[in-house]
């Protein structure tokens, strides 16, 4: 195994490069919209309304998503997301110290993706695009966007429980059939929360806005912390008792 320097590392990177692309896609199709019908301002990815906005972006995170599975999966697990990593850790999968470490490396490594994108794109990236930071659409309620994202993380963490957990797991998928997952559920409650699943993907561009002048979402962080951390939670628990031999 490789040691856990190392592994965090692979962490940071992982989640940097996820949140480079697929809040990313999303700040990027705002910008778009920016140029065709003139200019936006502070806009968070709520703002986005058709359903092919929304495949587009779950494409851009089933793939990237993928790519860090099998380029880094090896040594880190790629868990990219503290949700995952706190699961692993109450289902007692996975020790402390390392849960400390990958969760700092995850965080540290949002942020990083979002400030090299507003580099590569510039200013518009987090004025217009608010580095596709993510926050409820008009009309969803607090305990509205907690549900759709405990039910949405609930759905990874049962896919990942059983395509990359479990021994029994046929191997060579993992890194697909998790990454379409995403984009799947990314396509269906995007609309309504933005689908983050993942507190570092939500950090990371809430960070780069507060510090680079985009949209204030700090006030629905907390969605991104409950829902995700709550779905991750139940998913790892069930599995573990619906696949438990008597």
């Amino acid at each position: 195994m490789a040691s856990l320097m190392r592994r965090s590392v692979a962490e940071l990177v992982g989640t940097m490069l996820l949140v480079y692309f697929g809040p990313g896609a999303a700040a990027l199709l705002l910008m778009i919209a920016a140029r065709e019908s003139g200019p936006l301002q502070s806009l968070t990815i709520g703002s986005l309304g058709g359903l092919a906005d929304w495949l587009a972006i779950g494409l851009a995170f089933a793939i990237v998503i993928a790519v860090v599975i099998y380029a880094l999966g090896r040594v880190s697990g790629a868990h990219i997301n503290p949700a995952v990593t706190i699961a692993l850790f109450a289902s007692k999968r996975f020790p402390a110290t390392d849960t400390v470490a990958y969760i700092i490396a995850q965080m540290v490594g949002a942020v990083i993706g979002s400030i090299l994108f507003y580099l590569s794109a510039g200013l518009d990236a987090v004025t217009i695009g608010g580095l596709g930071a993510t926050a409820p659409a008009a009309g969803v309620t607090f305990g509205m966007a907690v549900l759709a994202e405990t039910i949405g993380t609930f759905v990874l963490m049962l896919i990942i429980m059983g395509v990359a957990v479990d021994e029994k797991a046929p191997p060579g998928f993992a890194g697909l059939i998790i990454g379409l997952t995403v984009g799947g559920i990314i396509t269906t409650i995007g609309g309504l929360t933005g689908s983050s699943l993942n507190p570092a993907r939500s950090f990371g561009p809430m960070v780069g806005d507060l510090l680079l002048g985009g949209p204030d979402v700090l006030a629905a962080f907390p969605i991104y912390i409950i829902g995700p951390i709550l779905g991750a939670l139940i998913a790892v628990f069930f599995y573990d008792w619906i696949v438990k031999e008597d």
